[in-house]
């Protein structure tokens, strides 16, 4: 009855925002994924067939990890410049 109250109040449960914000990083993820067999696949894949061919595997392997690479690179400079930020205040 607590818990309700609060919520009626404004108040959200610390819990129930770790899990949305979970869930929201889980989605978020997700259509990056989608995202990255889109491009890649546009890319590298001329004629889908009934196995990949070695330079077709190849492609997809090396677009697929620029994507990661350049996505790690983006969020470590941003923690970077979040970093710097907050010491600085």
């Amino acid at each position: 009855m607590a818990d309700f109250n609060a919520a009626a109040k404004g108040s959200v449960d610390p819990e129930l925002q770790d899990f949305l914000m979970a869930e929201k990083q889980k989605a978020q993820l997700s259509a990056q994924i989608h995202e990255f067999n889109d491009i890649c696949w546009e890319k590298c894949v001329e004629k889908p067939g009934n196995k990949l061919d070695g330079r077709t595997e190849s492609c997809l392997n090396n677009c697929v990890n620029r994507f990661i690479d350049t996505s790690l690179f983006i969020t470590n400079r941003f923690a970077q410049t979040l970093q710097k930020s907050q010491a600085g205040m």
